[in-house]
């Protein structure tokens, strides 16, 4: 698995959302957006996809892959 670096906190919590809310509209769970805002799950390209729609920031911004 590559390693990256994760900066979904700093642009969901700019965008307002709770973890919940934002694992609600991607529809997966609190935890994964957790494990992600660690770094330590690699998220699908759809998931990232999905994630940079919701937060209007593109992909790489958020995660950095090493």
């Amino acid at each position: 698995m590559a390693e990256f670096t994760s900066h979904l906190k700093e642009y969901r919590i700019k965008a307002g959302l709770t973890q919940e809310e934002l694992a609600e509209k991607v529809n997966v769970r609190r935890e994964t957006i957790i494990r992600l805002e660690a770094g330590k799950y690699n998220p699908s390209l759809k998931l990232a996809i999905d994630i940079s729609r919701i937060l209007k920031t593109a992909i790489e911004d958020i995660f950095i892959f090493d």
